[in-house]
């Protein structure tokens, strides 16, 4: 999440035309929004190739700061009560970390010093805005070039190449280590222990979204660990598994009241591919392609809160929004953990997207769906640049429809 080289294949995993959903009038239960309570309002700050801030690398620290200060400012306006911060988008760290060198988004160098602390400065601004402050990692993505001459000279990816996959012209670190998953696991709770933030934040990327015609070579890695598994796939759902239960045990024995959130794609898996799973005909699955069992891990209480990204208008015949939102429903019902529903902003105008999303209440109805659905606890928006830009107004809709007095955030 960062989910900027997902976005390129969302709509060939899902290619189909939309079309008007019976769905969408599917029967609810009209509730009063749990505002009261305390309803997650967020949105995500990308860091990853610059989308979100900096807006470029090589900016100032003063530069940065105000940048920074500028995003949650628009969030106060826009009556969100989380920031989801993108912390370690590719092996690296908005933060001094011991294990890690410094972003290269922040200097254009890796490695470099930016002059200040991100991270810990936009703790320490969220607060004080009455925000909450949830810090976003992706835990196995190297770095989004396969060449490992251009990493930092101290970057643990070159001191230990064994531990690295190409893959798709990326880098990536090998799940299936254990040596690999107790190192990022410690690189990402370094940062649980420095500052008090709210919530530890994993996106979509576990193992790598498929890419035709390669293989991710992990067969050293799964002749010496495999071998209790009935084949690869168990192997690697169950590597995936391993560092989220390990990263909350992590979390709650650093900082107890930091919780641990995950924001998946959207699709579990396909009902023509298991009956559990959803009505929808994605061309991705989490399950089989990520190997990430995003349905255990709500079910069974590993994580706090799933926020996955239902990043498609309602009646799109292969996702329907208005067909997902009861599934992850039922997912939640009856567990510990919380639903939000990751809403994609960024399509709001954009020519390229379905017509739905040229229409400015497109999110809003969204929200209203939403409403009938208790389980559903909130939402947060993709991405911080959209929140200030809001270029059809989609934003200031749901502002307007949904978010008409400020709540505190979810405890």
């Amino acid at each position: 999440m960062g989910r900027v080289s997902r976005r390129a294949f969302t709509m060939a995993a899902l290619a189909a035309p939309a079309t008007v959903s019976q769905a969408s009038a599917a029967p609810g239960r009209r509730v009063v929004p749990a505002a009261a309570a305390g309803e997650m309002r967020g949105m995500w700050v990308a860091t990853v190739t610059n989308r979100d801030w900096p807006s470029r690398p090589g900016l100032s620290a003063a530069e940065q700061r105000a940048e920074l200060i500028a995003h949650l400012d628009a969030a106060v306006r826009a009556r969100l009560n989380t920031v989801v911060f993108q912390v370690r988008p590719t092996a690296d760290a908005l933060w001094p970390s011991p294990h890690e060198p410094w972003s290269q988004y922040l200097t254009g160098i890796q490695g470099r010093h930016p002059g200040w602390d991100p991270l810990g400065t936009a703790v320490a601004e969220a607060h004080a805005r009455g925000l909450h402050l949830h810090a976003w990692f992706n835990p196995y993505r190297v770095a989004l070039h396969a060449d490992p001459a251009r990493l930092a000279a101290s970057h643990p990816a070159r001191l230990n190449p064994s531990w690295v996959v190409t893959y798709g012209g990326k880098l990536y670190y090998d799940p299936g280590l254990p040596e690999v998953r107790a190192f990022v696991r410690e690189a990402m709770l370094d940062a649980v222990r420095r500052y008090p933030v709210d919530a530890v934040h994993f996106d979509d990327y576990f193992y790598p979204y498929p890419v035709a015609g390669q293989t991710f070579d992990d067969d050293l890695a799964y002749d010496t660990h495999g071998g209790a598994f009935p084949d690869r796939a168990a192997w690697r759902r169950d590597n995936v598994d391993r560092l989220v239960r390990e990263t909350a045990a992590g979390i709650r024995a650093i900082r107890p009241g930091t919780r641990f959130g995950i924001s998946p794609f959207g699709v579990w898996r396909n009902a023509e591919t298991d009956p559990l799973g959803s009505d929808t005909r994605a061309g991705v699955q989490t399950y089989d392609d990520l190997h990430a069992d995003t349905r255990t891990w709500a079910r069974e209480n590993w994580i706090d809160y799933i926020c996955p990204q239902l990043y498609w208008n309602i009646g799109f015949a292969a996702a329907d929004y208005a067909a997902l939102l009861p599934w992850w429903a039922e997912v939640v019902h009856g567990s510990g953990t919380r639903l939000y529903a990751g809403e994609a902003l960024y399509k709001a105008g954009d020519p390229a997207q379905p017509a739905p999303w040229q229409d400015p209440a497109e999110l809003s109805r969204h929200l209203t769906l939403a409403e009938t659905y208790p389980q559903v606890r909130g939402h947060v928006f993709f991405a911080a640049r959209e929140v200030t830009a809001d270029p059809i107004g989609a934003m200031a809709r749901v502002v307007a429809d949904h978010y008409r007095r400020p709540v505190r955030p979810p405890r």
